[in-house]
């Protein structure tokens, strides 16, 4: 039996101690759970109705985690992954899972988020796929680290799962659009060449656009074509990952968005105009408020090179987002796109004293999106529809949509 860390938590398992277990659910962050006598136990790539032999490697004060070691009662909805670093690579969580179960654990975990975190049942919808389950990311930001003195680059890739700072190489990734592979050989044997006496590691940028260009510069100017709008920001800002299903999505939101006396459209968060630019011929008119500089001219540059005439972009600081903006709160939708941290704690006090007659939220994290929406609840607004989209097939990741309006007495 080999020597535990320094640090290991004796009880209620041992170092390395294998256990048989029978696998219940899926964790958001995309492992099995099983419970041994009451006692919780996490087991990554372990699927819900497996039984697997597992191996301890840690105790929390509530919970343990192990490796999985080997199936013994397959799960039906176990397929073989397709990609030969799968399970070492950090980035993927359900290649072994088949396409559908994804789509229904995804939608079980915003319900479960909801009822544990935001306090309410509410149905979800079911989740809407994407129409490119692999070849879909169109960027990428593998890295390397400061090589040794005298010695080479070392691994060009992602972190290995499990790990906080070991890397593993990559050279091809399978979820990244086929442009992107095609360039990432050079890309990483550049980055070899260059990285010699680096005194620190490298992000690396490639991010493909509508005009099938690969952009390994952040400061170049990427085009994304979205429902026939024409969307140019810079390659290493944020823009969604996943052209194939913004069509569905921007689609969505818009849809959302419009209701019967509604005739403006505020898009907080608006980045370069993404679900404000598409939903423009909708209302009479859309305001966008970023605090972003740059985005606010990209945004601006976007609304005018597509002929968008009645939207308008604002500067703003985290602290007056809604100073100033001339449209009647119950004539108004408001859609939110915060970060993965959620609404900043300034935003959601000036969105309800603002009070708009609907709001869509889109978040990238449903866990701080459920956070927020107890701050809704207590605020007085009522969710109307809560849908998942999978904007991220094989990977734990989705963005969800809550549509709330205030609760009506």
């Amino acid at each position: 039996m080999p020597r535990p860390p320094a640090r290991f938590r004796p009880g209620p398992f041992t170092y390395h101690q294998e256990i048989e277990v029978r696998i219940e659910s899926l964790t958001n962050l995309g492992a099995g759970v099983a419970r041994v006598d009451g006692w919780v136990v996490f087991v990554p790539f372990a699927l819900p109705g497996e039984k697997v032999v597992a191996r301890v490697f840690r105790n929390h004060a509530n919970y343990s985690e192990a490796d999985l070691l080997r199936v013994i009662e397959p799960s039906p909805e176990r397929v073989d992954p397709f990609c030969s670093l799968f399970g070492e690579c950090g980035g993927c969580q359900y290649q072994h899972l088949s396409l559908p179960a994804q789509l229904r654990w995804k939608r079980e975990q915003v319900a479960g988020l909801l009822e544990h975190m935001a306090g309410i049942e509410f149905p979800v919808s079911p989740v809407i796929g994407s129409p490119m389950a692999t070849a879909y990311r169109s960027k990428i930001t593998p890295h390397f680290k400061k090589p040794r003195r005298d010695e080479e680059v070392g691994a060009v890739g992602f972190l290995k799962h499990g790990r906080r700072h070991e890397l593993i190489d990559v050279p091809q990734c399978p979820i990244a659009m086929r442009e992107i592979n095609e360039v990432l050989p050079q890309v990483r044997d550049e980055a070899r060449q260059a990285g010699r006496g680096r005194k620190k590691g490298v992000t690396l940028l490639l991010r493909a656009d509508s005009n099938a260009t690969v952009h390994t510069d952040p400061r170049a100017t990427a085009v994304e074509i979205v429902e026939g709008v024409r969307f140019e920001f810079l390659a290493g800002d944020f823009f969604q990952n996943n052209p194939f299903i913004l069509p569905l999505f921007t689609r969505y939101v818009r849809n959302q968005a419009v209701a019967p006396g509604l005739e403006h459209l505020v898009d907080a968060y608006c980045g370069s105009g993404l679900f404000g630019l598409t939903a423009a011929s909708s209302f009479k008119s859309v305001v966008g408020v970023e605090v972003n500089a740059s985005a606010v001219e990209r945004a601006r540059a976007n609304a005018e090179s597509n002929g968008i005439t009645n939207a308008f972009i604002h500067a703003a600081s985290a602290e007056e987002i809604f100073v100033g903006l001339d449209v009647p709160p119950a004539a108004t939708s408001v859609v939110i796109d915060p970060p993965r941290a959620g609404c900043g704690p300034g935003f959601l006090p000036q969105l309800f004293a603002f009070a708009p007659a609907r709001v869509v939220y889109v978040s990238c994290n449903p866990a701080t999106q459920m956070r927020d929406l107890k701050e809704f609840l207590a605020a007085g607004y009522t969710p109307l529809r809560v849908q998942p989209f999978d904007l991220f097939p094989q990977t734990r990741h989705l963005e969800c949509v809550i549509t709330l309006e205030p609760t009506r007495t």
